[in-house]
């Protein structure tokens, strides 16, 4: 008999792995290295404050934070991205704490942190509600909370669209992670717990690949989402093949570039800040 513990433990396992595919730090590092500095303005994170990165992966956020002079705690449930971030942080001399962590299930005490932050990770968590709850009880009262959240309806949540014919079935009770780009959605989820909270919506421009060729192969080689649907096509040929014509039909749509041997994707993201209300 499976119980919703071992449902809940099968699901967790198979995130891990997913993000443990392929190669993220590379994903951070050459298409959204300006959210970690993002971050950190939108925070107002100073000397000494500390700083908690829930999903850190390999610390594009957690990192800047820590040049900035803050005592910073990276976590992720995928540890298998903290060597590449360690190398960065030692390349970069600065120093933080890593730690393998849920969260959806911190291993941290109430009101531990001046800020709690997340760059495009909380929001893979598969049950929101319970990652929205655990990074509020983190945050001390009058705490700063800053997320960045691809948005349904930019370049990120259409290409979930995109793949989702071909992915593999979600587990139950797992919401969909563009969701925490809805304004709405996250207003819903923190409630009168987060004062002050603003939601705005801004664009990134990824212009990383010289065709849409290529960049659709850059997916498939390095991002663990876009890995795991071509694997759970592999054994069906004609399937792999129509996810190649969509992927690259959608790339080539999306492609705002004007020059030959150019792209430019405009990358639409929810950009939320707020603080802990007290009491």
């Amino acid at each position: 008999m499976t119980t919703t513990a071992d449902a809940d433990r099968e699901l967790k396992a198979k995130h891990r792995a997913l993000w443990a595919s392929g190669n993220y730090p590379a994903v951070a590092a050459e298409l959204i290295d300006d959210f970690g500095p993002e971050i950190v303005r939108a925070c107002g994170i100073q000397a000494g404050d500390r700083v908690l990165d829930i999903a850190a992966g390999s610390g594009n956020a957690a990192i800047p934070a820590a040049e900035a002079g803050a005592i910073v705690t990276a976590s992720d449930l995928t540890p298998e991205l903290f060597d590449a971030g360690r190398r960065i942080a030692a390349a970069r001399g600065v120093d933080l704490e890593w730690v393998e962590a849920d969260a959806e299930a911190l291993p941290f005490a109430d009101d531990s942190y001046d800020v709690v932050m997340s760059t495009v990770g909380v929001m893979f968590a598969p049950h929101h509600q319970a990652a929205a709850d655990e990074l509020i009880r983190v945050c001390r009262p009058g705490g700063r909370i800053g997320l960045i959240n691809w948005t349904p309806q930019g370049f990120i949540g259409n290409l979930f669209k995109t793949m989702k014919p071909y992915a593999p079935p979600p587990l139950p009770g797992a919401s969909p992670a563009p969701l925490w780009g809805d304004e709405d959605h996250v207003r819903e989820l923190f409630g009168d717990r987060v004062a002050n909270l603003e939601l705005r919506r801004q664009e990134i421009v990824i212009d990383h690949s010289p065709s849409p060729l290529e960049f659709r192969e850059y997916w498939k080689r390095n991002y663990g989402p876009t890995i795991s649907a071509y694997k759970f096509n592999a054994d069906k040929p004609e399937r792999v093949a129509d996810l190649d014509r969509d992927f690259l039909a959608f790339v080539t749509a999306w492609n705002k570039a004007a020059e030959p041997g150019k792209t430019a994707y405009h990358a639409e993201y929810l950009l939320v800040t707020g603080t802990k209300s007290a009491g």
